[in-house]
């Protein structure tokens, strides 16, 4: 991982931002932009700071310079450029890092366990098991590379699937009931038990809270009244209120 710092001084604030905006989903979308933050100056309101967190410095010469991501990226920000005052790469020293969901819940091996284990019980349940009639054999493997994404892992979701568009596509269509919503999110509790995915309760109310939100989205894409989803990264889910357990 390398960091990038990229540093403005910038007339137009408002006109920046709104840039920004725009250029943050091309951005979060690329595999190789692990995440990114852009800071304002207290004391200099015209100074901003852009800090990106890249897979390597390869990553993002080879990779995101040289991808569509990218060109997307550089048509919102182009008429920035000028003001840009450092542009360069960082290697981290001394940190304070809490570990990602991914790391804690013990990486892609876990997550595969835990996706494997629970489309075992979704077949044999009459309510949701009828969703996945016809399942590619691979499905339970993409849906491991989803969570590790979500929860702070690597990009492979996006690299090998399509990202957040591709997955809300699988859904559209499919007139998911409340029922089977509640009883898919029972059965992957059922499986992170089987499993020994951790027990804490700061992991679980983190765990459970995405598994609420992603399962009302899809509940709402695969109804009659869904919109065409937006172009937006693949959402990164992190501890929420409580942080992670310390005896």
């Amino acid at each position: 991982m390398i960091v990038e710092y990229i540093r403005y001084r910038v007339p137009d604030a408002d006109g920046f931002e709104d840039a920004y905006r725009r250029a943050v989903v091309p951005l979060g979308n690329s595999p190789e932009c692990l995440t990114y933050e852009l800071s304002r100056c207290v004391d200099e309101p015209e100074c901003y700071v852009l800090r990106i967190e890249w897979t390597s410095a390869e990553g993002h010469l080879e990779g995101f310079r040289k991808s569509a991501h990218f060109q997307e990226f550089f048509a919102e920000i182009k008429p920035f450029v000028s003001h840009i005052e450092e542009m360069r790469h960082y290697e981290q020293v001394i940190t304070k890092t809490e570990p990602t969901l991914f790391e804690w819940a013990g990486g892609a091996e876990a997550l595969e366990r835990l996706t494997a284990t629970f489309y075992d019980l979704v077949k044999k349940d009459d309510l949701v098991g009828p969703l996945f009639a016809g399942m590619d054999p691979g499905h339970p493997r993409y849906v491991a590379m989803w969570l590790g994404e979500v929860f702070g892992g690597p990009a492979a979701y996006t690299r090998e699937r399509g990202g957040h568009t591709h997955m809300v596509s699988k859904h559209l269509g499919k007139g998911i009931t409340e029922q089977q919503r509640r009883r898919w999110v029972s059965l992957l509790m059922d499986a992170a038990d089987e499993v020994g995915l951790p027990s804490d309760a700061e992991f679980r109310a983190a765990f459970a809270g995405y598994v609420e939100w992603g399962t009302r989205l899809a509940l709402y894409f695969s109804g009659p009244n869904a919109r065409a989803p937006k172009e937006e990264p693949v959402p990164r889910w992190g501890w929420g209120v409580a942080p992670p357990y310390k005896p």
